[in-house]
């Protein structure tokens, strides 16, 4: 992909399958099949990255990617403005020995599930997190929009932080002792809503 301003939105939500359903009667075309991800978050020496909202990750799905993004910024109604460049690598292993050997250090290993939509110029993706369900929808501010209407999701949480960041609110909420955000480790844990609204 080719270093772009992204917009894009994340909804709260407690069942992907009615969202789901709801995509395939308005005829959106599957994009990418469910699939199981694993994300390498990394950080410089001196932790920075991250306080100044900076993201360097390496994704495993299909394929192995290395993502680069800066801070956000946000319009009123919850819809981020975020400049992004990602590149596909051969190796997961290999370009994480490449960034270790630069100095970066593994932050945060996350999992997710992820289903991608295409649907009018979009891309819908159905994350299934270890604490929760969610709708990203990429693509310009105005068919965002139109497709969170379109979708039955105008009142949707809206949320203007990173699954890393909920993770921490979640872990604070629920006093969670582990740093790893994985399936495993939410096995047998309930994540109430408001642990992640922060209503």
């Amino acid at each position: 992909m080719p270093a772009q301003i992204e917009n894009e939105v994340k909804l709260y939500v407690p069942d992907l399958g009615v969202v789901e359903a709801a995509l395939l009667r308005l005829g959106a075309e599957l994009a990418a099949p469910r699939v199981l991800e694993r994300n390498q978050r990394f950080e410089d020496n001196t932790r920075s990255l991250n306080v100044r909202g900076v993201v360097l990750r390496l994704r495993q799905d299909s394929r192995a990617r290395l993502t680069y993004k800066e801070p956000c910024t946000w319009t009123h109604d919850g819809i981020g403005a975020q400049f992004e460049a990602e590149i596909e690598v051969d190796d997961f292993g290999t370009t994480e020995l490449i960034l270790k050997r630069l100095g970066f250090v593994p932050s945060v290993l996350y999992e997710k599930y992820r289903t991608t939509y295409h649907y009018n110029g979009a891309e819908i993706m159905l994350d299934e997190m270890p604490y929760g369900h969610f709708v990203e929808i990429e693509g310009e501010s105005d068919v965002i929009r139109q497709i969170i209407a379109e979708l039955g999701l105008d009142d949707a949480p809206r949320l203007t932080v990173n699954y890393i960041t909920l993770f921490q609110r979640v872990k604070a909420a629920l006093n969670l002792p582990f740093d790893e955000l994985t399936f495993d480790a939410f096995k047998r844990i309930t994540v109430p809503p408001d642990a992640i609204t922060g209503g």
